[in-house]
């Protein structure tokens, strides 16, 4: 075991792929919003109620059932459309939720992900990824975007397999006990201020925010942080000079 081994990980939704895509085209697809209708503030709350109603019901720890899954995957689009004076029936939300999944697993990764991924693994670094949600569907998005050819599987870990979700650091240190790493050596990618960010600080990782939507900080973090907006910022940032030796995290 190599205590000393510099490692980098990354999110997965809205990190390695533009989440927002897939959530617009349902949206559009079954609902015939305009092009006026703001997308990308409805994918913050929609992402938002995701989130909460998952913890509510024990969901990214791989606790709840699958009535459970329906009701966070239905509700989230009703509570969040509410807020933009849009109603819908849940009918029309499982309608909503069936186009999403159908173009959620036909994307592909931002530009420069993989070819950072691929450099990362040859300067010495183990590259891997952490995501809440439950393992199959995760990995249907892993599997759509090819990135097993860019990651060992011994280095994806999914929350509701682990039993820990992000910002729960202890979804972290569990990552450390399995790769044989030291927090002070890692380095966690992730778009999510709540659990990204906020997680891997309190697992006193190096973080860095990929915030490549120019959102606000949701709250204050108990750490230090590094922010980039795309993947040429973070291959600046952890792959300074293109050097081929890991650079200190």
């Amino acid at each position: 075991m190599d205590l000393q081994k510099k490692a980098v990980f990354f999110d997965v939704d809205d990190t390695m792929y533009d989440h927002l895509h897939p959530t617009r085209d349902a949206l559009r697809t079954v609902l015939g919003l305009s092009e006026r209708f703001p997308y990308e503030e409805a994918y913050h709350r929609i992402r938002y109620y995701s989130d909460l109603l998952s913890a509510q019901g024990g969901l990214l720890e791989g606790k709840a059932g699958p009535d459970e899954l329906d009701d966070m995957r239905e509700g989230r689009f009703v509570l969040a459309l509410q807020e933009f004076g849009v109603n819908i029936t849940r009918e029309q939300a499982v309608h909503v939720q069936k186009v999403y999944l159908d173009r959620q697993y036909r994307i592909e990764p931002f530009e420069g992900a993989t070819s950072l991924m691929d450099a990362l693994s040859s300067a010495g670094y183990l590259v891997g990824l952490i995501t809440n949600g439950l393992e199959e569907h995760q990995m249907s998005k892993i599997k759509a975007m090819a990135l097993e050819n860019h990651v060992a599987p011994e280095h994806i870990f999914v929350s509701g397999t682990v039993g820990y979700a992000k910002p729960d650091p202890r979804i972290f240190e569990v990552v450390n006990e399995r790769t044989g790493t030291l927090a002070e050596h890692c380095c966690y990618i992730g778009d999510s201020w709540r659990n990204d960010v906020a997680g891997a600080t309190a697992a006193n990782w190096r973080t860095i925010w990929f915030n490549h939507r120019n959102a606000s900080p949701e709250s204050d973090v108990l750490g230090a942080y590094e922010t980039a907006s795309s993947y040429a910022d973070l291959k600046k940032l952890l792959l300074p000079c293109s050097q081929t030796t890991p650079a200190s995290l």
